[in-house]
């Protein structure tokens, strides 16, 4: 058993020079590749799906993070991302349905020296596990939370999600869903999400670099990575993927930079009076009217604004980091009020605990 930072964890020393998220994460000194982070096991995913791009680059991008595999955990719930674990040469728990955040959360508050990870699908995460989501969101727990979103159930073959889009045709809305979606990032935001982030399953570069922020995020981050579904639905995010139009449609967000897009940047965002953001035409106004994305605001209502942007149309879809802001995290609280606890009442004596006030023997 080591100390570090005065909290016993197991696993050895730390390299004190990381990002504070992993500051607690024993490092390793061998250098790893993405074979490392590979299991055996045959990957059971229907071919073609956009899983497969997702498994490969988080095993491509752990390698860059330097950490102990034992030191690394993903735990999933019910669906066809949760079989996420089986193919990552890490510790991983399959759990139930809905509940990856909560048994994430006792993990990560419990073990400060693992890097928690949450795989779930908008099935998994925003029906039965809503509740357990959004509560991981206000706590802050310091896990990360990967939100696959095809906008379908995949695993029971093809019945409408809490992100189909109103009239979606399933088995299980044969005349079309009469249901509002939710909006993944809303949610997160309108939950005091700290960081909160949007990528695509087919763009490995802008994964990458979603996926590192979110590792050195302090705290809860989320990150929603539009995944398509090919068999149940299959073009669900065309608009995003074809090199003819996805420039023009695709905003992709760059901290503290003019939000401008387009393929010659022929487009930019404009925040209105009543705090939302209207598309206009970049030499029609002045460039201090376009707005700046500032992902650190402690005010949550810009990057609210940005993501109700978007449409089922995909019109105009940000991508990007969308919230970063500093706020300790829950295990942090926690530690603190465990170490002022012993400071001031002493080493705790669980079984005398236990067996103290309305407490009786039957013999």
């Amino acid at each position: 058993m080591s100390e570090i930072n005065g909290h016993g964890v197991n696993g050895g020393g730390v390299d004190g020079g990381g990002p504070l998220a992993l500051s607690l994460v024993p490092k390793t000194d061998a250098k790893q590749t993405m074979k490392d982070f590979k299991t055996d096991q045959e990957v059971r995913w229907c071919p073609g799906c956009g899983d497969y791009a997702i498994l490969a680059a988080v095993q491509s991008f752990l390698p860059e993070l330097g950490l102990r595999r034992e030191n690394i955990t993903f735990v999933s719930g019910i669906g066809c991302s949760s079989r996420f674990p089986y193919y990552m040469n890490t510790y991983g728990f399959h759990s139930i349905h809905g509940r990856a955040p909560a048994i994430a959360t006792g993990l990560a508050t419990s073990r400060p020296d693992l890097s928690v990870w949450v795989v779930t699908g908008d099935g998994d995460a925003l029906s039965i596990g809503g509740n357990h989501l959004i509560h991981a969101l206000r706590r802050n727990v310091n896990l990360k939370i990967l939100l696959f979103n095809n906008r379908i159930y995949g695993l029971t073959k093809g019945q409408y999600s809490p992100t189909s889009e109103t009239g979606k045709i399933t088995k299980s809305t044969p005349m079309g869903s009469l249901d509002a979606p939710f909006n993944p990032l809303s949610l997160a935001i309108g939950a005091e999400g700290t960081f909160v982030a949007r990528t695509i399953d087919s763009d490995r570069k802008h994964l990458h670099s979603v996926l590192r922020a979110a590792a050195e995020h302090r705290g809860t981050a989320l990150v929603e990575i539009y995944q398509n579904c090919n068999i149940f639905n299959d073009g669900a995010f065309d608009p995003l993927k074809d090199a003819s139009v996805r420039d023009d449609i695709t905003v992709r967000l760059e901290d503290k930079q003019p939000i401008v897009f387009g393929a010659e940047g022929q487009k930019a965002l404009r925040r209105t009076r009543t705090g939302s953001f209207e598309v206009v035409n970049t030499a029609d106004v002045d460039p201090s009217e376009i707005a700046v994305h500032d992902a650190s605001n402690p005010d949550p209502s810009q990057a609210f604004a940005l993501s109700r942007l978007d449409s089922p149309a995909f019109e105009h879809t940000p991508i990007g980091i969308f919230r970063n802001v500093d706020r300790p995290s829950y295990d942090e609280l926690m530690r603190d009020q465990l170490d002022e606890a012993a400071e001031s009442q002493g080493k705790g004596d669980l079984a005398a605990l236990l067996a103290s006030g309305d407490t009786w023997r039957v013999d």
